[in-house]
């Protein structure tokens, strides 16, 4: 329709008239490419950022409240294997430090105060290594295996607050054939490149050799991956915080689940997105301000679906000095 064009009023009956405003297309274009993903994605007004925090008990509290959601999380989605599973957390006082959920504690019933805190340092010339230093209400160890791999991660990714490592279903189906995902669907897209690794070499259960195992994992992970394929093993992913590591676990797993069930799939072409999209896809959708969001909803819900308080300690809990 031109500017000034007369157009009907269903409401009122008379016509009335409107005008429009033709934009120059080399501006909207710039304002276009000036939008942050997570404000292209918003109509009408956009969502806040990822939260900031007054102290860093007040910024504690907040982050294990949300690590312990993901937990409950897990449990709902079926991501149990015995003792096997574990998230950190970068502690936001102490960057060499990192909360992780004690060893043999279902993830249903964690609450924050549970959590562990632990130093990434590698070996026992640090006073800090192989003790707890706070939380640990049930008064259980950690798990040695866990430790080796999130503190390696933590110790070669500075961006990295977050990890998460679980033996899930389809993870373990897809890491059986130790390749990479192929890049079949939109979702997906958030593991382009080398935003996804597969780390290869299997050594058996990462105990005798922790160490060593763990900066390997850490290695093959790159200074970008957002998520890792461990042959013979199971998922790993991390985020700048626990809701985008917790979000694209949950992704990795459901893209597994696809790609196996694609196999299966008898006679039907199969379509493959393209480089130049799947790159688009990635840049538009993998920021961390949006993956953090894309784990709200999952968080309401476990608030709302609690019936007791899985946030069990207090600010003043949290002011830790060591």
């Amino acid at each position: 329709m031109a500017p000034g064009a007369l157009v009907s009023n269903p409401a009122n009956g008379p016509l009335i008239k409107q005008s429009f405003i033709k934009k120059d297309s080399k501006k909207a274009a710039t304002e276009a490419s000036s939008e942050t993903p997570l404000q292209a994605i918003c109509y009408g007004s956009t969502l806040p950022g990822i939260p900031s925090h007054p102290t860093f008990a007040a910024h504690r509290l907040w982050a294990l409240s949300h690590m312990t959601a993901l937990f409950r999380h897990w449990a709902r989605h079926g991501y149990t294997e015995g003792m096997s599973g574990h998230i950190s957390l970068r502690d936001p006082e102490y960057p060499s430090l990192f909360w992780m959920n004690p060893l043999a504690v279902h993830f249903g019933l964690l609450r924050a105060s549970d959590m562990v805190l632990l130093s990434d340092a590698p070996d026992a010339s640090s006073p800090s290594y192989g003790r707890i230093l706070a939380g640990n209400r049930r008064q259980r160890p950690a798990n040695k295996a866990g430790w080796a791999i999130h503190a390696a991660v933590h110790r070669r990714r500075g961006d990295v607050n977050a990890v998460c490592h679980a033996h899930t279903r389809y993870g373990k189906v897809w890491a059986a054939t130790g390749r990479r995902l192929e890049m079949v669907d939109q979702d997906v897209c958030n593991f382009y490149g080398d935003a996804l690794a597969v780390y290869g070499d299997y050594g058996g259960v990462v105990l005798g050799s922790a160490v060593g195992e763990g900066e390997a994992i850490a290695r093959a992970l790159g200074e970008r991956g957002k998520g890792m394929v461990l042959a013979n093993h199971g998922l790993l992913t991390v985020g700048a915080t626990v809701d985008e590591a917790g979000f694209l676990f949950g992704l990795l797993e459901r893209s597994c689940a696809v790609q196996v069930e694609l196999g299966r799939v008898q006679g039907g072409e199969k379509r493959v997105i393209g480089d130049r999209e799947a790159e688009f896809n990635f840049r538009m959708a993998s920021t961390p301000e949006t993956l953090y969001w894309e784990f709200q909803p999952d968080y309401d819900y476990e608030v709302a679906m609690s019936h007791d308080r899985f946030v069990d300690i207090t600010e003043e809990d949290l002011r830790i000095r060591l």
